[in-house]
């Protein structure tokens, strides 16, 4: 019998979501103990979540005595460990696929954009709101410009990132558009993006991943 599984996840965390988003497509039953990453300070620097994760960060993945940070690892231990509905396709050359397009988000997109970024823009640069603003619509949709030529330029297009059903690829970007939507970024030019998006946000379990169904939403 195979230990629960328990993710600390913030509902607003696109890396958090991610992770989210695989366990419900999966159909996997998990305990979500949430981390607040603004209040008291931010509840991922305090003693015990240090112990868990060094690196201070959601999510955190909790298997028995297994414990995963950084949510591309975390989820594919999910699809090791837990082979039903995977979330990457079937070959070598389709999953490397999946894997750039997922990194060409979670490494060159996010990263620029992320909480602790944003706040030193402004606490230790002196940035304003409006330069903080134009920082994140910056890199944000000239990231997600070259998510959308990659997506055009497969020579099958799927339903999905790279496939009938929703993948890794899929877990990454749909958390990318909802963070894109709230700092109001330009997305009308990205067709294909939408396209998935909208097919994303219409199954269930993607549904239950979002962050306003999160127990722990504002």
């Amino acid at each position: 019998m195979n230990p629960r599984l328990t993710l600390y996840s913030y509902w607003r965390s696109s890396a958090s979501y991610r992770v989210r988003m695989a366990l419900h497509l999966k159909g996997l039953d998990f305990e979500l103990r949430p981390v607040h990453l603004l209040r008291d300070g931010g509840q991922q620097f305090t003693p015990n979540y240090r112990k868990l994760n060094a690196q201070q960060l959601v999510p955190t993945l909790v298997h028995g005595e297994l414990v995963l940070g950084q949510s591309l690892a975390i989820i594919e231990y999910l699809d090791e460990t837990f082979p039903d509905s995977p979330l990457l396709p079937e070959t070598p050359a389709e999953r490397a696929w999946a894997r750039m397009l997922a990194q060409a988000i979670a490494c060159d997109i996010h990263p620029l954009n992320n909480l602790r970024v944003l706040g030193y823009l402004v606490e230790q640069l002196g940035a304003s709101d409006g330069d903080r603003l134009a920082w994140y619509r910056r890199w944000t949709e000239s990231g997600l410009e070259s998510v959308e030529r990659l997506l055009r330029r497969r020579r099958e297009q799927t339903l999905f990132c790279h496939g009938k059903e929703p993948g890794l690829a899929d877990c990454c970007l749909l958390p990318q558009v909802y963070n894109a939507r709230r700092f109001e970024c330009s997305l009308e030019r990205f067709e294909r993006i939408v396209d998935i998006c909208d097919r994303l946000e219409a199954l269930e379990p993607v549904q239950a991943a979002a962050p306003e169904n999160q127990a722990d939403a504002e």
